[in-house]
């Protein structure tokens, strides 16, 4: 396992640009039938839980008009339709196979999906109340673009709200939150999903993601106001959120 999540790191090193983008797409279209459950096992339930901070986070108006982008198979906009169902939610996602395993799941019917590059957002300006995504930033290839351009579709005053995973600390914690990652999640995905390469990338992309201050100091920098964040599961997830300035 450690010689083929080696081999793995050291291909992913050498993808750059739409290169890395394209393979990221594949390698979830791979995994989408058994995405949500392996959320579940990776996490011990606990993504549910940061989901429901995204969207107490997120601050949606009744009948306010949500974009969850790279939204996978639509947990966090269905969380928000639980909540309120005057929501308008939108499910964006580049990859179709993950909106299409959504779709199936009669509960998620009332999510508007829609095929969506998170640097490229098909949406006019200043159209949504909130811009919420879980785990997307690591595998964008411009993460200050990104940002900018969830600024462009948000509204004054909106919330842009993200669920992303962070370097592991350098704690006593440190040696077994390794392998969890390096080892336990890698045989899960081959059992689960039969592709432990797509789970191999999971700890790969973590490592190598920026720390949670330094995102922070990204989105203050691109011009949002009033960001705050908060970690969870032993500092290896965090919730960063920031406001369109009115």
């Amino acid at each position: 396992m450690f010689q083929r999540s080696f081999i793995f790191s050291k291909i992913m090193a050498h993808l750059q640009g739409e290169e890395r983008a394209q393979y990221v797409q594949n390698m979830f279209a791979r995994v989408a039938d058994r995405y949500d459950l392996m959320n579940r096992l990776m996490t011990g339930g606990q993504d549910l839980k940061w989901r429901r901070v995204v969207i107490d986070w997120a601050a949606l108006p009744t009948n306010g008009r949500l974009l969850d982008i790279a939204t996978g198979t639509g947990d966090i906009a269905l969380e928000a339709l639980n909540r309120d169902p005057s929501l308008q939610a939108v499910g964006g996602d580049f990859t179709v196979e993950m909106m299409q395993a959504g779709k199936r799941i009669p509960e998620r019917e009332p999510i508007q999906w829609v095929g969506s590059d998170t640097l490229a957002l098909p949406f006019p300006n200043t159209h949504f109340d909130a811009v919420t995504s879980g785990f997307l930033m690591r595998n964008v290839i411009d993460v200050r673009g990104a940002f900018e351009e969830q600024m462009r579709v948000l509204k004054p005053g909106g919330k842009v709200v993200v669920l992303e995973s962070s370097p592991p600390k350098d704690n006593l914690l440190r040696p077994f939150i390794m392998i969890h990652l390096n080892y336990v999640i890698p045989t899960l995905g081959r059992l689960i999903t039969g592709e432990a390469d797509a789970y191999s990338y999971l700890p790969d992309s973590t490592q190598q993601f920026t720390d949670p201050d330094t995102l922070a100091d990204i989105m203050r920098d691109v011009g949002y106001e009033d960001v705050k964040y908060r970690m969870f599961m032993f500092g290896t997830v965090a919730i960063h959120v920031g406001t369109k300035p009115k």
